[in-house]
């Protein structure tokens, strides 16, 4: 708090992000009027690590102070504002943020779209489908993710199609980010019209992971081929290649997805290794007990002894549910 007040710009930046972890109730009233206060900080650093933190606390006292802070001449300001506003689920602010999807720049824009649609799902359907025809990229993608959503949040299938409809015609967008965002928003509404933009990016290491749970989502056998097919791309990171191989063993019998999982246990990366134990523990069978077995002995696998031996908890589980079903 002493920081926050009288500390130099630095200080009352980290000062600011700190007071977003209080929890005790006092404490807590006292910081988020500290942060309300440092909303008006001449440092723009101070100012967005101050909204980010009143978002972090949850207290309706601060929504005024945000909204102000949409029109701040600093992009981190005004994003963290339009966050805070979307994570405090404020009414108030959904007007003002609407204002923003419209009229503010690409930055706020962005945000402002995922953040009315945190409000209240039903009311920004409209400014949603709207904001697709936006100029601007990324707004096109906040908006497709926000719609892609909003259909199994409010539970109404007319939304599920008109949402259907308006981003199917998106898939050919000029920007290929947009594009696999657009079927990734699909795949969430159970439309595969997108399936070709998620399989090409699979060789993508920033979406593969997203487009194999996005694949394994919409499940059918056209997707879980394009899984299998993954098994033996090269280009596919060995993170997505693991759980595509999981995700294969979920749908069908595949002695290549097994290989892949066991081969994923001698990974040089430790999280690599990790993964393929993750998986196992779903899909694993008999198959897999003497290599995560042998794996367990290893020194460089210590601080993966827990999660293997709950693997191997969750394997002879399975087996006994199965002996006891042929019983």
């Amino acid at each position: 708090m002493h920081d926050l007040v009288r500390g130099k710009p630095k200080s009352r930046a980290l000062a600011a992000h700190a007071l977003g972890d209080v929890d005790d109730p006092t404490e807590k009233r006292r910081a988020v009027e500290a942060l309300i206060a440092a909303l008006e900080d001449d440092t723009p650093e101070v100012r967005a690590e101050a909204a980010a933190s009143l978002g972090d606390l949850g207290e309706a006292t601060a929504v005024a102070g945000l909204i102000k802070r949409l029109a701040d001449g600093s992009e981190p300001v005004r994003q963290n504002a339009a966050i805070a506003l979307g994570a405090l689920r404020a009414a108030d602010a959904f007007e003002p943020l609407v204002q923003s999807l419209k009229e503010g720049p690409p930055d706020l824009r962005f945000q402002a779209a995922t953040s009315i649609a945190e409000i209240d799902p039903r009311k920004s359907f409209e400014f949603l489908l709207a904001a697709l025809g936006d100029g601007d990229p990324q707004v096109v993608s906040s908006a497709a993710l926000a719609l892609g959503v909003i259909p199994g949040r409010v539970e109404d299938p007319d939304l599920k199609t008109r949402a259907r409809t308006a981003l199917v015609e998106h898939l050919d967008h000029g920007d290929a980010a947009t594009r696999f965002d657009v079927a990734y928003a699909l795949a969430d509404l159970d439309d595969g019209a997108g399936r070709y933009v998620l399989s090409r990016s699979l060789g993508d290491p920033e979406r593969a992971w997203d487009a194999v749970t996005q694949l394994a989502r919409l499940g059918g056998d056209a997707d879980v081929d394009e899984l299998a097919g993954a098994l033996t791309d090269g280009s596919v990171p060995p993170e997505a290649t693991l759980l595509a191989a999981g995700e294969v063993l979920k749908k069908r019998p595949s002695e290549p997805a097994k290989r892949v999982l066991v081969a994923g246990l001698i990974a040089r990366k430790t999280h690599v290794r990790g993964l393929a134990v993750e998986q196992l523990a779903e899909v694993g069978g008999d198959w897999a007990v003497a290599p995560l077995e042998t794996m367990a002995k290893l020194g460089k696998n210590e601080e993966l002894r827990d999660v293997i031996a709950g693997a191997l908890q969750g394997i002879q589980a399975r087996q006994s549910a199965r002996n006891a079903e042929d019983q």
